[in-house]
């Protein structure tokens, strides 16, 4: 068994620098969290796999291809590999739970 705390990802991922930390890759799939301050632009690429976004906390909305809806904490939303997404109009701190499958190369 492999078991995290949420506030010990998030202070992992602060004292990285980094919006986003890889917690966990297995052979079918990844996980990490993903963070975005409330007025940050979200700079990711469309991902060559298939991914859940699980929002922990804050407010957003995300644009997946041509659709837009608002997320916050308790939303999930799929995203099939090779669509272009983002999240923007980000009101609250965002914290996002991110599974990949396969995992993220």
């Amino acid at each position: 068994m492999k078991a995290f705390r949420l506030d010990e990802l998030e202070a992992e991922r602060a004292a990285n620098d980094g919006a986003y930390l890889q917690f966990l890759r297995e052979r079918n799939m990844s996980v990490g969290l993903y963070a975005l301050d409330a007025g940050a632009q979200d700079p990711q690429q469309p991902h060559g796999q298939d991914e859940v976004y699980f929002v922990v906390s804050g407010r957003a909305s995300i644009t997946v291809a041509t659709e837009t809806t608002e997320v916050a904490r308790g939303s999930v939303v799929y995203v099939p590999a090779g669509v272009p997404h983002k999240f923007h109009h980000i009101s609250e701190d965002l914290r996002v739970l991110v599974v990949f499958s396969p995992p993220e190369s």
